[in-house]
Protein backbone atom coordinates (compact mmCIF):
# COMPACT_ATOMS: atom_id res chain seq x y z
CA UNK A 1 0.00 0.00 0.00
CA UNK A 2 2.74 2.49 0.72
CA UNK A 3 4.81 1.40 -2.33
CA UNK A 4 1.21 2.25 -4.39
CA UNK A 5 1.21 5.63 -2.47
CA UNK A 6 4.79 6.62 -3.06
CA UNK A 7 4.58 5.80 -6.88
CA UNK A 8 1.27 7.69 -7.09
CA UNK A 9 3.07 10.97 -5.48
CA UNK A 10 5.55 10.64 -7.63
CA UNK A 11 3.67 10.50 -10.76
CA UNK A 12 1.42 13.55 -9.71
CA UNK A 13 4.04 15.38 -9.49
CA UNK A 14 4.06 15.48 -13.84
CA UNK A 15 3.78 19.02 -15.61
CA UNK A 16 -0.43 19.44 -15.77
CA UNK A 17 -0.85 19.30 -18.85
CA UNK A 18 0.98 16.02 -19.64
CA UNK A 19 -0.43 14.48 -16.40
CA UNK A 20 -4.32 15.34 -17.52
CA UNK A 21 -3.84 13.38 -20.78
CA UNK A 22 -2.50 10.46 -19.67
CA UNK A 23 -4.94 9.93 -16.50
CA UNK A 24 -3.14 10.81 -13.25
CA UNK A 25 -4.58 14.06 -12.65
CA UNK A 26 -8.06 15.44 -12.74
CA UNK A 27 -9.27 18.22 -15.57
CA UNK A 28 -10.63 20.84 -13.65
CA UNK A 29 -12.60 22.96 -16.23
CA UNK A 30 -11.69 26.62 -16.10
CA UNK A 31 -14.91 27.97 -15.78
CA UNK A 32 -15.71 31.97 -16.89
CA UNK A 33 -13.07 34.42 -17.27
CA UNK A 34 -12.91 37.16 -14.42
CA UNK A 35 -15.82 39.78 -15.17
CA UNK A 36 -17.71 37.63 -17.28
CA UNK A 37 -21.29 37.65 -18.01
CA UNK A 38 -22.52 34.65 -16.83
CA UNK A 39 -24.02 31.96 -19.64
CA UNK A 40 -28.01 32.04 -20.16
CA UNK A 41 -28.36 28.74 -20.60
CA UNK A 42 -26.14 25.49 -20.27
CA UNK A 43 -26.47 22.22 -22.19
CA UNK A 44 -24.63 19.44 -20.58
CA UNK A 45 -24.17 16.56 -22.70
CA UNK A 46 -23.09 12.85 -22.13
CA UNK A 47 -21.32 11.28 -24.94
CA UNK A 48 -21.62 7.68 -25.15
CA UNK A 49 -24.95 6.30 -26.11
CA UNK A 50 -26.00 9.96 -25.95
CA UNK A 51 -23.80 11.79 -28.58
CA UNK A 52 -21.82 8.78 -29.92
CA UNK A 53 -22.93 5.08 -30.61
CA UNK A 54 -20.51 3.33 -28.11
CA UNK A 55 -21.26 -0.60 -27.46
CA UNK A 56 -19.54 -1.65 -23.73
CA UNK A 57 -21.52 -4.87 -23.36
CA UNK A 58 -18.49 -7.39 -23.76
CA UNK A 59 -15.12 -6.91 -23.50
CA UNK A 60 -14.47 -7.17 -27.49
CA UNK A 61 -16.99 -3.89 -27.38
CA UNK A 62 -14.41 -2.01 -25.19
CA UNK A 63 -11.63 -3.26 -26.96
CA UNK A 64 -13.38 -2.23 -29.93
CA UNK A 65 -14.20 1.54 -28.61
CA UNK A 66 -10.32 2.15 -27.36
CA UNK A 67 -9.02 1.55 -30.59
CA UNK A 68 -11.14 3.54 -32.93
CA UNK A 69 -10.03 6.14 -34.66
CA UNK A 70 -11.99 9.81 -34.36
CA UNK A 71 -13.18 9.21 -38.08
CA UNK A 72 -14.34 5.56 -36.70
CA UNK A 73 -16.61 6.90 -34.41
CA UNK A 74 -20.31 7.65 -35.61
CA UNK A 75 -22.76 10.21 -33.79
CA UNK A 76 -26.18 9.56 -33.75
CA UNK A 77 -28.19 11.03 -36.76
CA UNK A 78 -29.62 14.71 -35.93
CA UNK A 79 -26.94 14.72 -32.57
CA UNK A 80 -24.29 16.84 -34.61
CA UNK A 81 -26.74 19.15 -35.83
CA UNK A 82 -28.70 19.67 -32.41
CA UNK A 83 -25.17 19.86 -30.70
CA UNK A 84 -24.19 23.23 -33.57
CA UNK A 85 -27.53 24.61 -33.03
CA UNK A 86 -27.53 25.17 -29.71
CA UNK A 87 -24.06 26.51 -29.47
CA UNK A 88 -25.73 30.32 -29.51
CA UNK A 89 -24.32 33.34 -28.23
CA UNK A 90 -24.81 33.33 -23.71
CA UNK A 91 -25.54 29.45 -24.60
CA UNK A 92 -22.83 27.34 -22.86
CA UNK A 93 -21.98 23.35 -24.04
CA UNK A 94 -20.87 21.26 -21.23
CA UNK A 95 -19.47 17.53 -22.31
CA UNK A 96 -19.30 15.21 -19.00
CA UNK A 97 -18.54 11.59 -20.17
CA UNK A 98 -17.68 8.10 -18.07
CA UNK A 99 -15.26 7.47 -20.92
CA UNK A 100 -11.39 7.62 -19.07
CA UNK A 101 -9.23 10.37 -19.86
CA UNK A 102 -6.64 8.99 -21.93
CA UNK A 103 -9.36 8.96 -24.53
CA UNK A 104 -9.83 12.79 -24.31
CA UNK A 105 -7.25 13.44 -27.71
CA UNK A 106 -9.34 10.99 -29.80
CA UNK A 107 -12.84 12.46 -28.55
CA UNK A 108 -12.08 15.69 -28.83
CA UNK A 109 -10.83 14.88 -32.57
CA UNK A 110 -14.08 13.28 -32.93
CA UNK A 111 -16.28 16.59 -32.07
CA UNK A 112 -13.68 18.87 -34.14
CA UNK A 113 -14.37 16.41 -37.43
CA UNK A 114 -17.71 17.05 -36.57
CA UNK A 115 -17.67 20.86 -36.17
CA UNK A 116 -19.41 20.91 -32.74
CA UNK A 117 -17.64 23.63 -30.60
CA UNK A 118 -17.97 23.14 -26.86
CA UNK A 119 -16.68 25.26 -23.33
CA UNK A 120 -16.04 22.20 -21.12
CA UNK A 121 -14.95 18.46 -21.53
CA UNK A 122 -14.81 16.18 -18.51
CA UNK A 123 -13.62 13.12 -18.91
CA UNK A 124 -13.40 9.71 -16.16
CA UNK A 125 -10.17 9.12 -13.99
CA UNK A 126 -9.74 6.06 -14.09
CA UNK A 127 -6.36 5.49 -13.76
CA UNK A 128 -6.23 7.72 -10.95
CA UNK A 129 -9.03 5.19 -9.09
CA UNK A 130 -6.81 2.01 -10.18
CA UNK A 131 -3.92 3.35 -8.53
CA UNK A 132 -5.26 4.26 -4.87
CA UNK A 133 -7.26 0.95 -5.22
CA UNK A 134 -10.66 2.97 -5.69
CA UNK A 135 -12.37 -0.17 -7.98
CA UNK A 136 -15.85 1.08 -6.36
CA UNK A 137 -15.59 4.34 -8.12
CA UNK A 138 -14.42 2.38 -11.65
CA UNK A 139 -18.36 1.75 -12.22
CA UNK A 140 -20.04 4.41 -9.75
CA UNK A 141 -21.65 7.09 -12.05
CA UNK A 142 -23.73 9.12 -9.24
CA UNK A 143 -20.20 10.13 -7.40
CA UNK A 144 -18.62 10.93 -10.76
CA UNK A 145 -20.73 13.06 -12.54
CA UNK A 146 -22.94 14.97 -10.11
CA UNK A 147 -19.57 16.72 -8.61
CA UNK A 148 -18.83 17.52 -12.27
CA UNK A 149 -21.82 19.05 -13.13
CA UNK A 150 -21.90 20.92 -9.71
CA UNK A 151 -17.95 21.96 -9.84
CA UNK A 152 -19.11 23.11 -13.85
CA UNK A 153 -21.82 25.43 -12.18
CA UNK A 154 -19.43 27.31 -9.45
CA UNK A 155 -17.14 27.73 -12.31
CA UNK A 156 -20.21 29.38 -14.72
CA UNK A 157 -23.68 29.65 -13.56
CA UNK A 158 -26.35 29.72 -16.01
CA UNK A 159 -30.22 30.85 -15.85
CA UNK A 160 -31.59 27.81 -17.27
CA UNK A 161 -29.87 23.86 -18.15
CA UNK A 162 -30.75 21.15 -20.63
CA UNK A 163 -29.36 17.70 -19.84
CA UNK A 164 -28.76 14.99 -22.32
CA UNK A 165 -27.88 11.61 -21.38
CA UNK A 166 -29.20 7.96 -21.95
CA UNK A 167 -30.51 4.77 -20.62
CA UNK A 168 -28.01 3.08 -20.25
CA UNK A 169 -26.42 4.25 -16.94
CA UNK A 170 -27.83 6.12 -14.16
CA UNK A 171 -28.44 9.38 -15.91
CA UNK A 172 -31.84 9.90 -15.06
CA UNK A 173 -31.43 9.80 -11.49
CA UNK A 174 -27.95 11.55 -11.51
CA UNK A 175 -29.83 14.09 -13.82
CA UNK A 176 -32.98 14.73 -11.45
CA UNK A 177 -30.83 14.69 -8.17
CA UNK A 178 -28.66 17.41 -9.69
CA UNK A 179 -31.78 19.01 -10.47
CA UNK A 180 -33.56 18.69 -7.01
CA UNK A 181 -30.44 19.49 -5.62
CA UNK A 182 -30.17 22.87 -7.22
CA UNK A 183 -33.81 23.74 -6.42
CA UNK A 184 -33.37 22.93 -2.79
CA UNK A 185 -35.54 19.63 -3.18
CA UNK A 186 -33.09 17.74 -1.77
CA UNK A 187 -31.53 18.65 1.01
CA UNK A 188 -27.90 18.52 2.48
CA UNK A 189 -28.62 14.78 4.84
CA UNK A 190 -30.39 13.60 1.83
CA UNK A 191 -27.95 13.66 -0.30
CA UNK A 192 -25.43 12.04 1.91
CA UNK A 193 -27.91 9.09 2.60
CA UNK A 194 -27.74 9.37 -1.05
CA UNK A 195 -23.95 9.12 -1.27
CA UNK A 196 -23.99 6.31 1.05
CA UNK A 197 -26.39 3.64 -1.00
CA UNK A 198 -24.19 4.83 -4.04
CA UNK A 199 -21.00 3.30 -1.61
CA UNK A 200 -18.87 6.51 -1.79
CA UNK A 201 -15.84 6.57 -0.48
CA UNK A 202 -15.84 8.94 2.92
CA UNK A 203 -13.56 11.60 1.37
CA UNK A 204 -15.36 11.77 -2.49
CA UNK A 205 -18.54 11.99 -0.10
CA UNK A 206 -17.04 15.04 1.79
CA UNK A 207 -16.52 16.92 -1.60
CA UNK A 208 -19.45 16.27 -2.80
CA UNK A 209 -21.41 17.50 0.15
CA UNK A 210 -19.25 20.61 0.15
CA UNK A 211 -19.82 21.40 -3.33
CA UNK A 212 -23.79 20.90 -2.65
CA UNK A 213 -23.05 23.78 -0.51
CA UNK A 214 -21.64 26.27 -2.54
CA UNK A 215 -23.24 25.03 -5.47
CA UNK A 216 -25.46 28.30 -6.94
CA UNK A 217 -28.89 27.16 -6.48
CA UNK A 218 -32.12 28.15 -8.08
CA UNK A 219 -34.43 25.87 -10.27
CA UNK A 220 -32.85 26.03 -13.27
CA UNK A 221 -33.19 22.57 -14.68
CA UNK A 222 -35.93 22.98 -17.76
CA UNK A 223 -35.26 19.68 -19.47
CA UNK A 224 -34.09 16.32 -18.67
CA UNK A 225 -33.68 14.39 -22.13
CA UNK A 226 -32.94 10.34 -21.97
CA UNK A 227 -31.88 9.52 -25.55
CA UNK A 228 -33.31 5.32 -25.50
CA UNK A 229 -30.73 3.62 -26.75
CA UNK A 230 -31.44 0.53 -25.62
CA UNK A 231 -35.20 1.31 -26.37
CA UNK A 232 -36.16 1.27 -23.13
CA UNK A 233 -40.11 1.91 -22.93
CA UNK A 234 -40.86 5.73 -21.93
CA UNK A 235 -43.40 4.69 -19.18
CA UNK A 236 -40.37 3.56 -17.54
CA UNK A 237 -39.38 7.26 -17.01
CA UNK A 238 -42.75 8.33 -15.97
CA UNK A 239 -41.99 8.44 -12.22
CA UNK A 240 -39.10 11.36 -12.99
CA UNK A 241 -41.79 13.66 -13.72
CA UNK A 242 -42.94 15.96 -16.93
CA UNK A 243 -39.21 17.52 -16.97
CA UNK A 244 -37.88 14.46 -18.04
CA UNK A 245 -38.37 13.60 -21.89
CA UNK A 246 -37.40 10.37 -23.06
CA UNK A 247 -36.38 10.61 -27.09
CA UNK A 248 -35.84 8.11 -29.32
CA UNK A 249 -34.46 10.39 -31.77
CA UNK A 250 -32.99 13.77 -32.25
CA UNK A 251 -35.56 15.17 -34.34
CA UNK A 252 -38.19 14.56 -31.57
CA UNK A 253 -35.98 16.38 -29.05
CA UNK A 254 -35.59 19.50 -31.66
CA UNK A 255 -39.59 19.68 -31.61
CA UNK A 256 -39.69 19.63 -27.75
CA UNK A 257 -36.97 22.35 -27.88
CA UNK A 258 -38.80 24.61 -30.80
CA UNK A 259 -42.23 24.29 -27.56
CA UNK A 260 -39.41 25.00 -24.79
CA UNK A 261 -38.65 28.54 -27.67
CA UNK A 262 -35.37 27.08 -27.51
CA UNK A 263 -35.01 26.12 -31.08
CA UNK A 264 -36.32 27.78 -34.47
CA UNK A 265 -38.00 26.11 -36.78
CA UNK A 266 -35.09 26.28 -39.46
CA UNK A 267 -32.60 24.79 -36.98
CA UNK A 268 -35.36 21.83 -36.30
CA UNK A 269 -35.40 20.91 -40.19
CA UNK A 270 -31.47 20.97 -39.66
CA UNK A 271 -31.45 18.49 -37.64
CA UNK A 272 -34.53 16.48 -39.60
CA UNK A 273 -32.07 17.31 -42.81
CA UNK A 274 -29.21 15.56 -40.99
CA UNK A 275 -31.12 12.27 -40.25
CA UNK A 276 -32.41 12.29 -43.86
CA UNK A 277 -28.54 12.37 -45.05
CA UNK A 278 -27.79 9.11 -42.56
CA UNK A 279 -29.71 7.26 -44.60
CA UNK A 280 -31.26 5.68 -41.63
CA UNK A 281 -34.54 7.36 -41.38
CA UNK A 282 -36.88 7.99 -44.23
CA UNK A 283 -39.97 11.86 -44.12
CA UNK A 284 -42.23 8.71 -42.99
CA UNK A 285 -39.82 7.28 -40.02
CA UNK A 286 -39.77 11.49 -38.64
CA UNK A 287 -43.64 11.85 -39.25
CA UNK A 288 -44.47 8.24 -37.16
CA UNK A 289 -41.78 10.21 -34.28
CA UNK A 290 -44.10 13.34 -34.77
CA UNK A 291 -47.05 11.42 -33.94
CA UNK A 292 -45.38 9.73 -31.25
CA UNK A 293 -44.30 12.48 -29.29
CA UNK A 294 -47.40 14.26 -29.35
CA UNK A 295 -49.42 10.77 -28.63
CA UNK A 296 -47.32 11.05 -25.31
CA UNK A 297 -47.73 14.46 -24.43
CA UNK A 298 -44.58 16.04 -25.10
CA UNK A 299 -45.34 17.89 -27.77
CA UNK A 300 -48.99 19.73 -28.72
CA UNK A 301 -50.80 19.44 -31.63
CA UNK A 302 -50.53 23.17 -32.09
CA UNK A 303 -46.90 23.10 -31.59
CA UNK A 304 -46.65 20.32 -34.12
CA UNK A 305 -48.81 22.25 -36.63
CA UNK A 306 -47.34 25.37 -35.89
CA UNK A 307 -43.95 24.00 -36.64
CA UNK A 308 -45.18 22.90 -40.14
CA UNK A 309 -46.57 26.40 -41.07
CA UNK A 310 -43.20 27.66 -39.82
CA UNK A 311 -40.80 25.49 -41.48
CA UNK A 312 -42.99 25.56 -44.72
CA UNK A 313 -42.03 30.20 -44.59
CA UNK A 314 -37.97 28.99 -44.07
CA UNK A 315 -38.07 26.64 -46.88
CA UNK A 316 -39.95 29.27 -49.25
CA UNK A 317 -36.49 31.86 -48.12
CA UNK A 318 -34.20 28.76 -49.08
CA UNK A 319 -33.43 26.82 -46.43
CA UNK A 320 -33.75 23.82 -48.99
CA UNK A 321 -32.22 25.54 -51.97
CA UNK A 322 -30.04 23.05 -53.66
CA UNK A 323 -32.11 19.94 -52.08
CA UNK A 324 -33.33 18.00 -55.30
CA UNK A 325 -33.51 14.87 -53.61
CA UNK A 326 -36.96 15.62 -51.80
CA UNK A 327 -39.56 16.38 -52.79
CA UNK A 328 -41.20 20.38 -52.66
CA UNK A 329 -41.52 20.88 -49.29
CA UNK A 330 -45.39 22.13 -49.31
CA UNK A 331 -46.13 18.26 -50.06
CA UNK A 332 -43.65 17.39 -47.21
CA UNK A 333 -45.81 19.43 -45.13
CA UNK A 334 -48.63 18.62 -45.74
CA UNK A 335 -48.12 14.85 -45.65
CA UNK A 336 -47.06 15.70 -41.73
CA UNK A 337 -50.46 17.81 -41.23
CA UNK A 338 -51.85 14.69 -42.43
CA UNK A 339 -50.43 12.33 -39.58
CA UNK A 340 -51.03 15.36 -36.77
CA UNK A 341 -54.82 15.47 -38.16
CA UNK A 342 -54.86 11.17 -37.40
CA UNK A 343 -54.40 11.66 -34.10
CA UNK A 344 -57.59 12.95 -33.55
CA UNK A 345 -58.47 16.03 -31.04
CA UNK A 346 -56.35 14.98 -28.12
CA UNK A 347 -57.53 16.09 -24.78
CA UNK A 348 -54.11 16.51 -22.62
CA UNK A 349 -54.25 14.05 -19.34
CA UNK A 350 -54.63 15.99 -16.26
CA UNK A 351 -51.21 16.81 -14.59
CA UNK A 352 -50.51 13.66 -12.09
CA UNK A 353 -49.14 15.56 -8.55
CA UNK A 354 -45.21 14.79 -8.60
CA UNK A 355 -44.27 12.79 -5.60
CA UNK A 356 -40.64 13.69 -4.39
CA UNK A 357 -38.59 11.11 -5.91
CA UNK A 358 -37.02 8.27 -3.07
CA UNK A 359 -33.55 8.59 -4.56
CA UNK A 360 -31.78 6.06 -2.51
CA UNK A 361 -34.52 3.77 -3.35
CA UNK A 362 -33.70 4.49 -7.13
CA UNK A 363 -29.94 4.07 -6.69
CA UNK A 364 -31.03 0.81 -4.83
CA UNK A 365 -32.67 -0.66 -7.66
CA UNK A 366 -30.68 0.65 -10.48
CA UNK A 367 -27.53 -1.55 -8.54
CA UNK A 368 -29.95 -4.56 -8.60
CA UNK A 369 -30.59 -3.61 -12.49
CA UNK A 370 -26.83 -3.34 -13.15
CA UNK A 371 -26.55 -6.81 -11.06
CA UNK A 372 -28.93 -8.65 -13.08
CA UNK A 373 -27.42 -7.18 -16.16
CA UNK A 374 -24.20 -8.59 -15.53
CA UNK A 375 -25.14 -12.09 -14.62
CA UNK A 376 -27.48 -12.00 -18.21
CA UNK A 377 -24.19 -11.10 -19.71
CA UNK A 378 -22.37 -13.78 -18.20
CA UNK A 379 -24.47 -16.41 -19.12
Amino acid sequence: MGRRQSLLKRLTGLPIELGERIGLLDHVPAGLPEGAKPPKHTFRWDLDKTYLRTEFDSLADLAKSAIETAADKQAYPGATALLRALKQEDHRICIVSGSPTQMRQVLAAKLALDGVAYDEFVLKNNLKNILKGRFRALRAQVPYKLPAMMRSRIGAAAASETLFGDDAEADAIIYCLYADLLAERVSLADLERVLIATRAYEDDSERILDLARRVPKGDAVNRIFIHLDRRSPPLGFSRFGPRLVPVYNYFQAAMVLYEDRVLSARQVIYVALEMLDSGQYELGHLATSVQDIIRRGRVTRETALQLVAEANDAAISGVLSGRDDLPPFEQIAEAFRARVRELGTMTPPPPEPIEPLDYVRLVDEEHENRRDRRKKGMA
